[in-house]
């Protein structure tokens, strides 16, 4: 591991510039820098000067382990009452010929598919519509649960939880403790878009506000459940506008602590309201991470969703500052192909992730959605480990 005195040789290295240098030392002191110095860094900040202390940050943090878990995705529907300008994945009611409902019985059929592989998580997100409401949602979450009383259960974006809770004139604290009841074990962080309200009064305007989305996020950590938080760059905000995303969070997860980890998620242009606006280059996705990492100083783990900024993409982020590239999501999950991603069949075995992970020269570390260690795949023979389908064969009591 590099010392303060390697990291500020590296560091003069790439930048004589004063404010840049006070920046680094007191991030290098262990000290917060303020909405101002973030922006600075944004307006300033080379990505060989952002992404060194980044990196440096992240070994102090968790050495050379990434993580990654096992997981698959269910989206019910894509189906939308909203109308966000980005959005090349959901489909207006009046659109229901190019849209789809799932019955309760193909969800649960989509968790009987991964009866003998060991996944550890599914993730349920997709549309807002009337009729899946929050019982409809709850029964959903009981059957999963009965089937597979292990399987770690992450749900809903803030802008479903409101609008079902919302129509079930419940509080957020009592809607969600229903669902938790119900089987939901935690949240994930969609749904944040920018928090600034001119932003998303241009991009997303008929949809839940920023507070509602962070008083959602902190009903669930009241109840104790974990979440994550994202971001939706790379549009028509400002750096400005990242910072106080990004503030905003970093002030919520001192007060509770529930955030597991930080997602930026890079605006993608084809099929959607906003196709005329460019996409930000690749230089620009990994200065985001960068900084993130150094003004995020209380969120424990900065992931890089992978089948939104692609395999290569994701691989490299690792050395700015991310820890964390998501799972395998061995699924067809589609919010991201539609919108011009990548990979448009977003599906990595157990055995390719970690292969991606050493090539990055770092240690491929298989977590559960809270971030406990499932093995450490780093000494291990992967051809000799893993099956045909890339999955392991080991129980998983035995791993």
């Amino acid at each position: 591991m590099a010392s303060n005195s390697d990291i500020e040789f590296l560091l003069r290295a790439t930048t004589q510039d004063t404010e840049l240098l006070a920046i680094a030392d007191t991030v290098l002191a262990g000290k917060r820098i303020t909405p101002q110095q973030g922006v600075a860094l944004f307006d300033k900040g080379s990505l060989g000067f952002v992404g060194s202390l980044a990196d440096f940050l992240r070994t102090q943090k968790h050495g050379d382990i990434t993580y990654f878990n096992r997981n698959f995705h269910i989206e019910p529907t894509n189906l939308c009452v909203f109308d966000c300008k980005f959005c090349s994945y959901s489909r207006l009611l009046k659109q229901r010929g190019d849209g789809w409902v799932m019955t309760k019985e193909q969800m649960l059929d989509i968790v009987r598919s991964y009866a003998n592989k060991q996944v550890t998580e599914v993730h349920i997100v997709g549309g807002v519509l009337p009729e899946l409401n929050l019982q409809w949602f709850a029964d959903i979450l009981q059957s999963i649960k009965a089937l597979r009383p292990d399987l770690h259960i992450k749900g809903f974006t803030a802008v479903e939880l409101e609008y079902m809770i919302r129509k079930a004139k419940l509080s957020y604290k009592d809607g969600l403790r229903m669902l938790q009841e119900a089987g939901l074990d935690s949240l994930p962080g969609g749904g944040a878009e920018i928090f600034d309200t001119d932003i998303r009064n241009q991009i997303c305007a008929d949809k839940c506000d920023a507070q509602t989305w962070l008083d959602i996020h902190r009903a669930a950590h009241e109840l104790g459940m974990h979440s994550n938080a994202t971001i939706l760059y790379g549009h028509i905000e400002s750096y400005a506008h990242r910072i106080d995303h990004m503030d905003r969070l970093r002030t919520m997860q001192d007060e509770t602590g529930g955030f597991n980890t930080f997602i930026p998620l890079k605006f993608r242009n084809q099929h959607n309201q906003m196709s005329h606006v460019p996409e930000v280059s690749a230089v620009e996705d990994m200065r985001n991470y960068a900084i993130s990492r150094i003004y995020l100083d209380n969120f424990p783990h900065l992931k890089a969703y992978w089948p939104m900024l692609g395999r290569e993409q994701a691989q490299l982020s690792l050395h700015y500052g991310v820890n964390d590239i998501d799972g395998t999501i061995d699924d067809s999950t589609k919010i991201y192909s539609m919108a011009g991603a990548e990979e448009q069949s977003p599906v990595m075995t157990t055995k390719q992730i970690c292969e991606l992970i050493l090539a990055a020269h770092k240690r491929p570390v298989e977590r559960d959605t809270l971030y406990h260690t499932i093995r450490d795949y780093s000494e291990v023979d992967l051809d000799a480990t893993f099956g045909v389908d890339g999955f392991i064969e080991l129980p998983l009591q035995q791993l």
